[in-house]
């Protein structure tokens, strides 16, 4: 499924089906509303604090989701099955708000999370190492 990354979409396999994930404007909204965030600065800023619940990523795939205009629920997305389990959720969640906030490059394979905690994938690299700052949101780094 071809998805155009410099509009933000990103593509899934949940429950053996291809979906498109974007975060609109609207998208972005509603998550706003979900981190108790009151702008897009401190939404980001959430998202480099490095640490997300089961929820978060269920929102963030749920916006991602909705965003493309499928139509799912919060429980409908918390009950889909991903490639790699939590950590292919993980890895989803984190691509999108990648290709959402930051540069990315389309040549790139898709991101991919390591036991070790490292995240790689099209032009972002997330370490999650205790109490260390993020250097851009979502814990993202240049990936060169």
């Amino acid at each position: 499924m071809p998805v155009n990354r410099r509009r933000g979409e990103v593509a899934a396999i949940l429950d053996g089906r291809e979906h498109t994930l974007c975060l609109t404007l609207g998208a972005l909204a509603r998550l706003e509303d979900h981190f108790r965030a009151g702008d897009l600065s401190a939404l980001a800023v959430r998202f480099g604090q490095g640490s997300l619940s089961a929820r978060d990523v269920i929102a963030i795939v749920h916006a991602g989701l909705t965003g493309a205009g499928s139509p799912v629920t919060m429980d409908e997305v918390a009950a889909m099955r991903c490639e790699g389990g939590v950590a292919g959720f993980a890895a989803l969640a984190a691509e999108l708000l990648a290709v959402t906030f930051g540069a990315i490059d389309e040549r790139r394979a898709p991101i991919e999370t390591s036991a070790a905690g490292i995240t790689e994938g099209p032009g972002v690299a997330v370490v999650r190492t205790e109490g260390a700052p993020a250097d851009r949101a979502g814990g993202a780094t240049p990936n060169p």
